[in-house]
């Protein structure tokens, strides 16, 4: 799968100018406060390491091919004076990641509060998906679960914190911004498949996150592609304009 980045400040520019950049098929955006490692989950996606970020300003982008589509992975700022931009980062979203800290229930209440709103401008039928971060660093382990490789990157350590969101309260939201949105539970994907925990530090289902919001948009993007074009043929419309006679002719 190639993956190619943009800045979100003239995201536009390479998608129009240049050869090398493909044009996205549909857009997958995460949203969510600083600091609840929206960057991080996209650098270990993507590139496979954990790094430490600086806060994103303003947006960017990675494009991803998945199977014959590509699909742009929009990552947003999460501080407050950039907050204008998520709705214009949004727009005709197929997909939103909204993004919470598992250890700070002030980062859910911000998704429902704060980010909730800026969805506004996405697809009518946007897919939504809740995603607690961190879970490396609750005092809970999740037996049986953990693979070797994120035992030996630090995920069963004893220095824990206790956390504060538990999944149903994920849940909860999910259902939620089905009701925010005006949509009937039977139309959407389920809650319990739509609401993930990840740790962008070791990776503990950050693949299985992307991948399955992937897999979940692939409907969308068929359908997109059966709609008819929404262009229209000027020539035709003079032509047959011309032809018409009117009270004035």
């Amino acid at each position: 799968m190639q993956t190619q980045r943009g800045n979100g400040s003239d995201a536009a520019a390479p998608h129009a100018s240049s050869s090398r950049m493909k044009k996205p098929d549909v857009k997958v955006v995460l949203l969510g406060d600083v600091h609840v490692g929206k960057t991080s989950l996209l650098h270990m996606y993507v590139e496979k390491r954990f790094q430490d970020t600086v806060s994103t300003v303003g947006g960017a982008f990675y494009l991803k091919q998945w199977g014959p589509y590509n699909i742009s992975i929009w990552d947003t700022a999460g501080r407050e004076q950039f907050h204008g931009l998520g709705s214009m980062y949004c727009r005709g979203a197929a997909a939103v990641i909204l993004v919470y800290d598992v250890c700070n229930l002030q980062s859910l209440v911000e998704l429902e509060d704060r980010f909730l709103a800026l969805t506004d401008t996405a697809s009518a039928d946007c897919i939504f998906a809740i995603v607690g971060n961190k879970v490396d660093l609750t005092d809970e382990i999740l037996s049986g679960q953990e693979t070797e490789a994120e035992k030996l990157a630090g995920f069963c350590s004893s220095t824990k914190v206790r956390r504060q969101v538990c999944k149903n309260d994920a849940v909860a939201l999910y259902k939620r911004i089905v009701k925010y949105k005006m949509l009937e539970e039977k139309d959407v994907p389920p809650a319990e498949a739509m609401c993930f925990e990840t740790s962008a530090k070791t990776g503990y289902n950050v693949d299985y996150l992307f991948e399955s919001m992937f897999d979940t948009v692939l409907p969308y993007i068929k359908k997109k592609g059966q709609r008819p074009s929404g262009t229209v043929d000027l020539t035709d419309y003079k032509t047959r304009k011309g032809n018409a006679s009117g009270c004035c002719s």
